[in-house]
């Protein structure tokens, strides 16, 4: 694991080491174990075009040999990579078999073999979680790739003759003369959704390489080109017995190659089904006791802790817990700067907590992110079929959806009547209504110089387009999940706040195996009747406890709504009664004061909105005035 910084000029100029450095110093934290750049073309040699690699190191594997940039036989192409190649034993060999030479026995070193070998579509050879970069010093050409599921962030910026990218946005805004123009579409889209999704950033000039795709640079420009999608057709015809079999050995294969590190590692435990699945196979396949880690609350109904501790004395784990308080949001400051722009998952305080925790004892920590996602174990998955029917709704029940979707409702019957004032239309807007923050009506009155989230609407369309027209409701969810929700959220959830301590986490269910096979099954097997994640349970029945299969799903909540009435009352006040984002024509005070006072007289839960305007606000603090 590290962090990737680079610059590339296709105007003759050359590269600047003290920018490239500072670049890469801002990225310490995503490698503090070594740090290497190089500079083309060398010293005495003219060039047309001029390219800087840097990165920062977290030794995983190859500890003493995986040093970066590293280069092809003849010094001429160059890479940086952040992340893990799993399967670079095996391209490596094929790589050796066709006269390639190694030096080191590092999985960054694959890819500029591999890059030499198959050209463009060197990327298709990678199974694992990466963001990296090759410079090819005789064409003067930039390639930047990011892995499938987007789990490595990559950002850049281009202005027609030059490219500079990064892992973080704050490496990128090292660059001199570089815009912090805030882009009002994307601003809108972080209100409806609470992050900004790719290809966009907070600022104008800037923008995110999206999950599997290529970025191509040259002095005949830029081109991006998508080299991966999940697809979902055609639908495998297999029995679910057969079918839960190979679930097993596809999960067992996705998190035995996760195992490959010269570091300690352990797992997050949540104890719920994906990462009890993941505890539980690491147990068989480890000859010792498996480290896990654990976050609750004090607050009952939010707190795991017992399920969590259930599963690590019945797979004999070495177990450790943190519980996490108001005052966490002692957090925020350093987890505002990290994420570089305004990101709104409450869910990332307990999170960079327990990856404080874990680091406390290992290098490498596997997760059950993913599960979800691939198998269907969201509400709105059973949500989407039950909308799927609604044209056959009776009078009555639309009446009945008007009165409980009023403002103000109480949260159970709110949810209903978000649920049922939505059904109704497409699949796009139904996601946004779900998953979203601020409506349309809400995002006008409170940010009327912001978009109105369209963009982000128009990236779930895409997901669904690419999906297939013919795909049915489960399979329109996942779609949108696995393109749209994964990458623009979870998954910048977990990078930001594992690295912000170097912990590397790693994501089994998010296996490009796996993940295929779990697409193309018939979508009862996922989820039947009422239940989620179906053939998965089946395929655990063996290994995991009753309790933990049938228990209700309760996310990982953060009592954030609570805590908003309480403790962190004035704080909050502190923050969005004098809103600077406000001042700074970004939002409307009127429209935040109103927020705050239902909140606060309990009249309406704002704890959402609230979190997502406190957000920006952090942000906005931190990177505006710079």
């Amino acid at each position: 694991m590290c962090g990737i910084a680079g610059l590339a000029y296709f105007d003759g100029r050359p590269v600047d080491a003290s920018v490239l450095q500072r670049m890469c110093d801002a990225l310490r934290h995503r490698g503090p174990d070594d740090d290497g750049m190089v500079v083309w073309p060398p010293a005495g040699r003219s060039a047309q075009a001029s390219a800087g690699l840097g990165n920062r190191r977290l030794s995983i594997v190859d500890v003493q040999g995986g040093h970066q940039p590293i280069s092809n036989e003849t010094g001429d192409i160059w890479t940086v990579l952040n992340g893990e190649i799993y399967n670079f034993a095996v391209v490596r060999a094929r790589l050796e078999a066709r006269g390639h030479r190694f030096v080191s026995h590092s999985d960054t070193e694959v890819v500029v073999h591999a890059y030499e070998e198959y050209g463009d579509s060197f990327v298709d050879e990678l199974d694992g979680m990466f963001a990296l970069a090759v410079w090819d010093g005789p064409r003067e050409r930039l390639t930047l790739a990011r892995d499938r599921f987007g789990k490595k962030p990559l950002c850049y910026a281009a202005d027609g003759v030059t490219v500079a990218f990064a892992s973080e946005l704050q490496s990128l805004l090292q660059v001199p003369g570089l815009s912090r123009d805030i882009d009002r579409e994307a601003l809108g889209d972080y209100l409806a959704y609470m992050s900004v999704p790719a290809p966009r950033t907070i600022y104008r000039n800037i923008r995110k390489l999206p999950p599997g795709h290529v970025l191509v640079a040259d002095r005949g420009g830029l081109r991006v080109r998508q080299y991966w999608s999940l697809r979902y057709q055609p639908k495998l015809v297999i029995s679910e017995s057969d079918a839960a079999t190979r679930v097993t050995e596809l999960l067992t294969a996705a998190v035995r190659k996760r195992l490959m590190s010269e570091v300690p590692l352990g797992a997050f435990l949540s104890g719920g089904v994906d990462s009890s699945a993941v505890v539980a196979l690491m147990s068989q396949l480890s000859d010792r006791p498996v480290k896990t880690f654990s976050i609750g609350f004090d607050e009952a109904k939010y707190n795991e802790l017992p399920h969590a501790r259930r599963i690590a004395e019945a797979c004999g784990c070495e177990h450790h817990e943190f519980v996490v308080r108001p005052d966490a949001i002692e957090m925020l400051p350093m987890l505002v700067r990290h994420c570089g722009e305004p990101f709104a998952d409450s869910s990332a305080i307990p999170t960079a907590y327990l990856a404080k925790l874990t680091r406390g004892h290992v290098t490498v920590a596997l997760s059950g992110d993913g599960g979800d996602e691939i198998f269907g174990g969201y509400g709105r998955h059973l949500a989407n079929r039950l909308a799927e029917s609604w044209s056959d709704a009776s009078p009555l029940t639309r009446a009945i959806a008007r009165r409980a979707a009023r403002p103000g409702a109480s949260a159970p019957r709110s949810r209903v009547g978000r649920f049922l004032a939505s059904a109704g239309r497409t699949r796009a807007l139904r996601y946004r209504a779900w998953a979203g923050v601020f409506s349309p009506d809400a995002l006008a009155a409170l940010a009327p110089t912001a978009s109105d989230g369209q963009a982000a609407v128009d990236a779930i369309c895409g997901a669904l387009a690419a999906a297939g027209t013919s795909v049915d409701s489960l399979d329109a969810m996942l779609a949108i999940d696995t393109e749209f929700y994964l990458p623009t959220d979870l998954l910048v959830k977990m990078d930001i706040t594992t690295m912000m301590f170097s912990l590397e986490a790693r994501s089994p269910f998010l296996d490009r195996d796996l993940a295929e096979f779990a697409a193309r099954l018939p979508s009862p097997m996922k989820v039947r009747r009422w239940t989620t994640k179906h053939i998965l349970k089946r395929a655990m029945g063996g290994l995991l406890p009753a309790e933990t299969l049938t228990r209700e799903k309760r996310g990982f909540a953060v009592p954030i709504g609570d805590w908003f009435r309480g403790a962190l009352r004035d704080y909050l006040g502190d923050h969005l009664r004098a809103a600077e984002v406000a001042s700074a024509g970004l939002v409307e005070q009127r429209a935040v004061t109103r927020l705050l006072d239902e909140h606060a007289a309990g009249t309406a839960d704002r704890a959402h909105e609230l979190w997502t305007l406190l957000m920006l606000e952090l942000w906005y603090r931190e990177f505006a005035h710079v």
